[in-house]
């Protein structure tokens, strides 16, 4: 069977909440292996874009292909089975769960139990930090160590590609070191990554090409160490007025 080229299709979607829209006709996509980021400014249909790949949110219209198969109409949790994973924002995870259960509860689906044993061993030599406290509960964890186990969680779903939202929310420069080192070390296994980020130098340290979302739409696409420097991404969040 033919791979495809793209891991991920996105043609004319719409979505939004009650009678407004949010997503005004997103067309973009992601290679077979490529890493790409989105950026703009809060509020301008970042995670609503990720909610509604990942069908948390029902599409308006368009259409969501996943390794050239469409997912508009699956349910989250299949979409999830065929290995499009989605981390979102906030280390949404069960308080008073144990780290290693945690983990091992992630791996739900057919494809994730077979390889079990060797996705943790995996995530946790990635994040030495969740080895250390697999016993501890999730409510003991630092926001670093939260979020580790947020995407440690997501691997354990055996992703065949994996979108982020925001990773580095309230971390410290050095929790962002480690985790721009632990990401770039996923997706040099070829995972597919849609990652979303407003830290401009986090995103341009790990993507290939960057859409810049703008009220609901890709205004532009950056290709990595292309025509654009830091300076002009920032006017593109505040205005070419900014300095």
């Amino acid at each position: 069977m033919t791979k495809p080229a793209n891991a991920l299709e996105i043609r004319g979607l719409r979505a939004g909440y009650d009678a407004s829209d949010v997503l005004l006709g997103i067309q973009m996509h992601v290679g077979a292996s490529e890493r790409v980021g989105l950026f703009g400014p809060n509020g301008h249909g970042k995670t609503t874009l990720l909610n509604t790949i990942s069908r948390v949110i029902r599409p308006r219209a368009g259409e969501v292909r996943f390794m050239g198969e469409p997912i508009s109409g699956l349910a989250p949790q299949k979409i999830v089975e065929r290995g499009l994973i989605h981390v979102p924002q906030a280390n949404r995870l069960f308080p008073d769960m144990q780290v290693l259960e945690t983990l091992e509860l992630a791996a739900f689906t057919s494809r994730a139990r077979s390889d079990l044993k060797q996705n943790l061993d995996y995530v946790l030599a990635l994040f030495p930090r969740l080895a250390e406290r697999r016993a501890q509960q999730c409510k003991t964890l630092s926001g670093g160590e939260r979020q580790m186990l947020s995407i440690g969680v997501g691997l354990m779903c055996a992703p065949r590609m994996l979108m982020l939202d925001e990773p580095t929310l309230g971390l410290s420069p050095k929790l962002k070191d480690e985790l721009a080192d632990a990401i770039a070390g996923i997706s040099s296994h070829g995972i597919p990554l849609l990652l979303v980020e407003q830290d401009i130098a986090f995103i341009l340290s790990l993507v290939d090409r960057m859409y810049l979302v703008d009220h609901g739409e890709i205004s532009r696409e950056i290709s990595r160490g292309g025509e654009v420097d830091h300076q002009e991404i920032m006017n593109m969040y505040f205005g070419s007025e900014a300095s």
